[in-house]
């Protein structure tokens, strides 16, 4: 048995120990909520006011794309849309089933419309079927309490008022893809989180993106507990794109066009020599960039894609071909800027130029007799230019290639161009790890074997013949708007660094070529007094000839199908004095340039002319 003075102190021993038990839990207590409510607070005040508030983007209007003249090549119409507010679906299933009785719904739709709702908050709807027809509206309206969380809503879509004719030059635009979300944290573009939003996928669309598609605006909003919107606190609206000036024309844009429908396959470049603006980019065939305004069909797109005359390819930048006899007046400077050409001297061509046991043909069986350089090229001569280039070499020609624009991209604002080739020795050895051979040497002084060139290489090589061998540059954009024929600004070109009468030398024969009888565009030359125009023909195959089709007889064109048939190639600038504008043709699989490319040439530039013409008129 304890005794009364032990039982004391065992309670007093237990009474203490609880005390600072309690003591203790509640010192705990005391810092948790100090670090809570002090050291914290400020977080979970935040969250807390994250939580009660919300925000909805607002998506800008892009901005638009102007000609020259300010006509409007690229445009927003308004057109009405169904979304789902997420908020407020409760059985999607269920809801798009009834939605398919006023709108058309595949099954890709509504698997698309599924993870775009799982993906979303709650606050930006999400995009079930846009272009809705009036009669869709009124039923969509009748039906509204039968469809909660669906809503009728006014969006913007892209148009093209010019269709095909601008396809290449402005592109299209389309949905975000999943690559260009990832982009959304890294630059902070929050309006790529827009649902529905699209951007541009080519063309000028693509290449000025950022300056049309402007920034998102933000609509504040009080929630509750449940998510849904109690009310609007603040707004700041969206700012729209810029709007993009080009130096295009669409009235030449649209006649260049028809006269190239006549063609399978082609494309043409006309360039403002004083200012370096594109006023013409065509290619032949193109699309409909308004398919794509609301998502292409796969039947559409298989379409456009298996067509064996490429109609997605702006072949204008992204097509490379022989240059063919278009790069004479290249060779011919190349020799007399290395002091290896006396422009009087004669070269006999009896239809062939031989080295050692194999034989290069000109196109002219019978030969050319006696030609000097301007001969030459007027009669594009080609055993003059294969004596040419065995004498000056591979390199001197690329090099003088190179000054004029060809085989490197030159920069244009757009996207999708292509370099071009211009081979030399080193090329050759490192790319097939073979030597070059003389005559490979031989078959570039003519435009063929592995040269290449896009026909906006050919204009601004073309350019740059005109001007007196400045180095003119190409761009889309126009340098400010003009509301006359007169150039935007004057010429800041440098110079290539050539000797001027070289260059009038070649001018000179060019002059020729399309006006002298005997040249090979003498049918295509302009009559008009003030607007002669002045050129090259270039004729590049596209197969290779056996010395047993030469011996009984080159097929015609016609007689071959139309893949294996000779490219048709003209380059020019006119008028003759004071040269405004230059010109690059090329028809895929056309036959000669001087019967098929030289027309579309003489035509195009004509009607240039002609509306210069006429407004300095007024």
């Amino acid at each position: 048995m304890l005794g009364d003075n032990e039982r004391s102190r065992l309670f007093t021993r237990r009474a203490v120990l609880v005390g600072a038990m309690q003591t203790g839990l509640f010192a705990v207590l005391a810092g948790r909520v100090y670090y809570l409510e002090i050291v914290e607070g400020e977080k979970f005040r935040t969250l807390a006011e994250e939580n009660r508030i919300n925000l909805r983007l607002i998506a800008p209007r892009r901005g638009q794309i102007l000609d020259r003249f300010g006509t409007p090549l690229a445009v927003n119409q308004q057109s009405f849309r169904v979304v789902l507010l997420p908020e407020q679906v409760k059985d999607l299933n269920g809801l798009l089933d009834r939605l398919g009785g006023f709108v058309e719904l595949s099954e890709s739709d509504r698997k698309r419309i599924a993870r775009d709702i799982r993906n979303a908050d709650n606050f930006n709807a999400v995009l079930v079927k846009s272009n809705l027809t009036r009669d869709q509206i009124d039923a969509l309206a009748l039906h509204s309490l039968d469809l909660p969380g669906a809503e009728i809503d006014v969006d913007e879509v892209r148009a093209y008022p010019y269709g095909a004719a601008t396809s290449h030059v402005l592109g299209y635009i389309g949905v975000v893809s999943a690559k260009e979300k990832k982009d959304i944290d890294d630059d902070g573009n929050s309006v790529l989180a827009i649902p529905g939003f699209r951007v541009g996928k080519n063309g000028i669309e693509k290449q000025r993106d950022l300056d049309l598609r402007g920034e998102a605006g933000h609509v504040q909003m009080e929630v509750n507990a449940r998510g849904s919107v109690v009310r609007e606190l603040a707004r700041h609206d969206a700012s729209s794109g810029k709007d993009i000036a080009l130096g295009l024309d669409i009235g030449l844009q649209q006649y260049a066009q028809q006269r190239l429908a006549r063609e399978e396959s082609a494309a043409v470049v006309v360039m403002d020599i004083k200012t370096g603006e594109v006023r013409i980019m065509v290619s032949q065939p193109g699309f409909d960039p308004n398919l794509f305004t609301y998502g292409i069909s796969q039947e559409d797109w298989d379409e456009l894609n298996n067509d064996e005359h490429t109609p997605l390819m702006n072949k204008a930048i992204s097509g490379s071909y022989a240059p063919g006899s278009t790069i004479k007046p290249i060779v011919a400077l190349a020799g007399l800027d290395a002091d290896m050409l006396n422009p009087a001297n004669k070269v006999f061509c009896p239809g062939y130029y031989e080295i050692g046991t194999y034989r290069f043909h000109c196109w002219k069986r019978g030969g050319h007799g006696h030609v000097n350089m301007r001969e030459a090229i007027a009669e594009s001569c080609d055993t003059y230019f294969y004596e040419l280039g065995h004498r000056i070499g591979v390199d001197r020609i690329q090099a003088m290639a190179k000054r004029f624009g060809l085989g490197q991209k030159l920069g244009i604002d757009m996207p999708h161009e292509r370099p071009g080739l211009l081979p030399t020795k080193t090329w050759k050895l490192a790319s097939q790890g073979q030597a070059w051979q003389q005559g490979e040497t031989l078959v570039a002084a003519i435009g063929q074997g592995y040269m290449l060139a896009t026909p906006l290489q050919l204009a601004v090589m073309t350019a740059r013949i005109a001007s007196g061998g400045l180095a003119v540059e190409p761009r889309m954009a126009a340098a400010r708007a003009s509301s006359n024929s007169e150039p935007s600004q004057p010429s800041p070109w440098s110079s290539l660094g050539l000797d001027r009468r070289h260059v009038e030398l070649v001018q000179e024969a060019l002059f020729a070529v399309v006006n002298e009888p005997g040249g090979t565009a003498y049918g295509s030359r302009i009559l008009e007094e003030g607007m002669e125009m002045v050129g090259k023909t270039g004729t590049s195959q596209v197969r290779r000839i056996s010395d047993s089709e030469r011996e009984d007889g080159v097929l015609s064109n016609d007689a071959l199908p139309w893949k294996e048939r000779d490219h048709a190639l003209f380059v020019g600038y006119a008028p003759d004095e004071d040269p405004r504008y230059a010109i690059s043709v090329i028809v895929e699989h056309g036959g000669s340039g001087g019967h098929n490319a030289a027309p579309i040439a003489h035509d195009i530039l004509k009607e240039c002319l002609e509306r210069d013409k006429a407004r300095e008129k007024k």
